[in-house]
């Protein structure tokens, strides 16, 4: 009997590096390896899109349309090269405008890609009607996407093989123009049994000749048994990885795939001893950079919190860029109560975000007292209708503290009819920072926002995180070279003071047990001493852009900075009306919470 050949994606350059290292992987260590995997005749790869373009900007200071140009000189024409869209968010955690839209499409078609897999995070079909046919008028393949994942025990209403049976007849019914179709579980707390028949029932639906394909991750321990599942459900195509950056967080790696096909009716379509010497070099090409130990094993937390593994890595690397990596298993659990009112939205980007914002600020702020936007403006509806309706009492607290009403008006017709989503907006910021207007440079300025504009201006940075190695005897005279997320300060103790690049911090001295001789300040926004007022950072985090300067005058409702923490941004305000007399921080700075941002002189 001749065996089904089962097809397969290549992940690890894409979704690989993304559950891995949160997408901070420079692409001169991984590109040599892209071309190995194509002379062992790999011919399908995801090449970029999703969070990894953001990434390449915010993390890696390169430019995301180089590195897709690097991909195809480097793949050749044959080579299926795929990335991943989120309906009309396109590469963003915001939702975009129709104009921005269909830019995405005409430059990933421009840049040498193939396919792009559009998914929605609700489901709703209208968010994928004009971002689906954008995607082929520009000349690519559209893979449309059906996202799943499974409620927390105890739940139900969504998610179920009716629920998906339902969705994908509203998407056909939608005229919505695709080539293939996927099943995407990005949290990997599908189950099996509701794979395996909704696959079956999208065949019945599909015909023989759309092809299918199922992605999962093994963060919850059941990612290879949902594969197997899907393949007796009738998939033809499966997303596999190949190590270091497969299994825990990431995609079943291609020779466990192989591995577990044998002795049954299916076989995966690859030269696996070619593939092996692959994952060797690759091995090899990583083995400088730090893995994080919660991307190596399945966490059983995982199917009542469904934090994706491709936002699990980011989460936690930005949480150890603000030394908070302490809070993880709070923020992780403080999940489940966000997505269980949230609506059940697929636990996947930009809703996978949302959600861990809402459990980061339940957690390090109290419970609903702080409604991350994202999260308030889902549960209002600004991004489509979530599949079920969400906790009234949550919806409430997010219109008043967002000052917005529910809407169900068109995600597009919303954003249409914002000019601060407008092309032309986009233009201005660019012009403002005397930078060329291009294609390329308006959709980064769209996507990324000011980090976008920095990198255009060449302030980027490079934010990778490294194994650390032996350090070197500290001097004796208090003058350090050190090194922070892949970024070098130069730092001077004096006293009561360290001096990071030419700019004082004052500081606390420690006992030799590393125990403050004083408390640390309390996390006030304003405190009052006399006439001078200090004006405090409300929470940990980057300060992304200093917005007054030395001698201006401040109303109490002025903001002065923007500080950032989990992709959330907190915009700072005076607090009191006044002359700013001293600004203690930078653009970049890493700030804790209570720290003295800047001075202001009532």
């Amino acid at each position: 009997m001749t065996k089904k050949k089962i097809s397969f994606m290549c992940t690890a350059f894409r979704d690989g590096f993304q559950s891995v290292f949160g997408a901070r992987v420079l692409s001169k260590d991984y590109l040599p390896v892209v071309k190995e995997a194509v002379n062992a005749g790999i011919r399908y790869i995801e090449a970029g899109g999703g969070a990894s373009f953001q990434a390449a900007f915010f993390y890696n200071n390169e430019n995301a349309f180089d590195v897709m140009d690097s991909f195809r000189a480097i793949c050749g024409n044959e080579v299926n090269l795929q990335t991943l869209a989120r309906g009309v968010n396109v590469v963003a955690l915001d939702s975009q405008s129709s104009e921005m839209i269909k830019l995405h499409a005409d430059l990933f078609k421009k840049h040498g890609m193939t396919t792009i897999r559009n998914f929605d995070a609700l489901n709703d079909p209208q968010n994928l009607i004009y971002s689906g046919q954008c995607i082929v008028n520009a000349g690519l393949k559209h893979q449309l996407c059906v996202a799943m994942m499974s409620l927390p025990p105890s739940c139900t209403g969504a998610h179920t093989p009716d629920f998906y049976e339902e969705r994908l007849k509203k998407f056909l019914k939608a005229d919505i123009p695709f080539d293939s179709v996927c099943f995407k579980d990005a949290s990997g707390t599908a189950l099996p049994s509701v794979v395996r028949e909704t696959v079956a029932r999208a065949r019945k639906l599909l015909g023989k000749k759309v092809p299918i394909e199922f992605h999962s991750h093994e963060t919850a321990g059941t990612g290879l048994t949902c594969y197997l599942a899907a393949v007796e459900g009738g998939a033809d195509i499966v997303d596999l990885s190949m190590a270091p950056v497969s299994g825990g967080t990431c995609q079943p790696d291609i020779a466990t795939f192989w591995h577990a096909l044998r002795g049954t009716d299916y076989e995966l379509d690859c030269d696996i001893d070619a593939v092996m010497k692959v994952e060797e070099h690759l091995k090899e090409a990583l083995s400088d950079y730090f893995i994080p130990p919660e991307a190596l094993h399945a966490d059983p937390r995982i199917p009542w919190s469904p934090m994706p593994g491709g936002a699990l890595t980011a989460n936690t690397q930005m949480l150890r860029d603000n030394n908070l990596m302490d809070k993880y298993a709070e923020i992780i659990t403080a999940m489940e109560e966000v997505v269980r009112k949230g609506g059940f939205g697929t636990s996947v980007t930009p809703v996978s975000q949302f959600y861990f914002q809402q459990a980061f600020n339940n957690v390090m702020i109290g419970p609903w007292q702080k409604i991350a936007e994202g999260y308030g403006k889902m549960v209002l509806g600004y991004f489509g209708q979530t599949p079920v309706k969400p906790d009234t009492e949550v919806v409430k607290i997010a219109a008043e503290q967002l000052h917005l009403e529910p809407t169900n008006e068109s995600v597009l017709s919303i954003n249409d009819k914002n000019e601060k989503k407008s092309r032309r907006h986009y233009e201005k910021m660019l012009e403002a920072a005397h930078l060329p207007i291009t294609d390329e440079n308006v959709f980064i300025a769209a996507s990324c926002g000011d980090k976008g504009i920095a990198f255009l201006e060449g302030k980027g940075s490079v934010k990778v995180r490294y194994k650390e190695k032996p350090k070197p005897a500290a001097p004796s005279n208090g003058v350090y070279d050190i090194s922070v997320a892949g970024e070098t300060y130069h730092v001077e103790i004096q006293k009561d003071k360290a001096v990071v690049n030419g700019v004082d911090y004052p500081i606390e001295l420690l006992t030799d047990t590393g125990t403050a001789q004083t408390s640390a300040p309390a996390a006030a926004s304003v405190s009052d001493k006399g006439s001078v007022h200090e004006i405090k950072a409300p929470t940990p985090g980057i300060v992304t852009k200093v917005l007054v300067s030395a001698g201006q005058t401040v109303e109490a409702n002025t903001d002065v900075c923007i500080v950032e923490v989990m992709k959330m941004e907190t915009r700072v305000k005076a607090g009191v009306s006044g002359k700013v007399t001293e600004i203690i921080v930078q653009n970049g700075a890493n700030v804790s919470a209570g720290q003295i941002l800047m001075k202001v002189s009532a």
